[in-house]
């Protein structure tokens, strides 16, 4: 194995967007570093499930259906 060539794997702290902190080991800035999230699974539409409405208002089959359907074998 070549040497020298593995990033730094260290100790952070990581600030969630509630205020809520915990540390974990990451090769993300250096020792002791804090890293504030944006967005993390207690406020993003993907974790929470808002939002998912608007893909669900009309189907994918009945746009399909709508966009080809007069096209008919």
């Amino acid at each position: 194995m070549k040497a020298d060539i593995h990033p730094d794997y260290h100790t952070i702290k990581v600030v969630m967007t509630d205020g809520t902190e915990y540390e974990t080991r990451s090769t993300w800035g250096s020792e002791g570093d804090t890293m504030n999230l944006d967005i993390d699974p207690t406020s993003h539409p993907a974790w929470t499930g808002s939002g998912g409405q608007l893909l669900a208002r009309d189907g994918r089959v009945s746009k399909f259906n709508k966009k080809f359907g007069g096209l008919g074998i």
